[in-house]
């Protein structure tokens, strides 16, 4: 019983440490192939946006509130059939 037991710690201990040592080497491979990404490719360049010429442009109307209108419309009547159709 006693060398069963001594097996079964032994592999217990194999497989923590094998997968203690896996999860160090993929630490270190992430670190460094980050370290790669950042030094090989360039930072994407920031555009900042450029500056009207001080002319008053003429105000659109705002399409956010015609989608909005548009989208309670339709979840309205999603819900208009879903109860509808639930008490039948």
């Amino acid at each position: 019983m006693s060398e069963l037991i001594a097996a079964g710690f032994n592999l217990a201990l194999y497989g923590m440490g094998f997968v203690f040592i896996f999860l160090i080497l993929l630490v270190m491979l992430t670190t460094l192939m980050s370290s790669l990404v950042q030094r090989f490719l360039p930072t994407p360049a920031v555009t900042m946006p450029r500056r009207s010429s001080g002319k008053k442009q003429p105000q659109r109307p705002s399409s956010k509130a015609t989608d909005q209108g548009k989208l309670v419309a339709v979840i309205s009547a999603a819900i208009r059939q879903h109860r509808s159709g639930a008490d039948q």
